[in-house]
């Protein structure tokens, strides 16, 4: 974890998390890091929050999101399943590339509909609607190591 030495404070950036509608369906835009502690407890409780005003369709846009530990990924879990119960879904978008590893390492992937444009998640809701799903397998297979 970076450290200012000078200041004596962590460098990791909180978890924010700005709530909007789009369509009827609300998006959770995050910025900072899902990890273990107050950051995981924060989603757990936006989504609670979420499905007691009825709202069970979400989409997470993780563009801000630099980092998810096990204990973050255990809480993206978690809230899919609470929206699930309620009769509802959460979709992925804009994962960074170590985020998409760890869910295809974790076997996570295909436990969750992803995808690279806000657009298509939104649209995905909307079952007339034509949308382009991220291609889990065609990432993996053009994976190169990085250097």
């Amino acid at each position: 974890m970076p450290w200012d030495a000078d200041a004596g404070v962590s460098l990791c950036m909180a978890l924010e998390i700005e709530q909007r509608e789009r369509e009827g369906v609300i998006v959770l835009e995050m910025k900072g890091r899902i990890t273990v502690g107050k950051e995981a407890t924060l989603l757990r409780e936006k989504v609670a929050e979420q499905t007691a005003a009825g709202q069970n369709n979400l989409v997470f846009n993780l563009a801000g999101v630099d980092y998810i530990d096990s204990t973050g990924l255990g809480a993206l879990v978690m809230c899919a399943m609470t929206l699930r119960k309620a009769g509802g879904n959460v979709k992925l978008v804009n994962l960074n590339r170590r985020t998409i590893e760890l869910l295809v390492m974790t076997k996570l992937a295909t436990s969750f509909e992803i995808f690279t444009d806000e657009g298509d998640a939104v649209g995905s809701y909307y079952p007339d609607r034509k949308i382009k799903t991220f291609d889990i397998l065609d990432f993996v297979q053009k994976m190169k190591p990085e250097e």
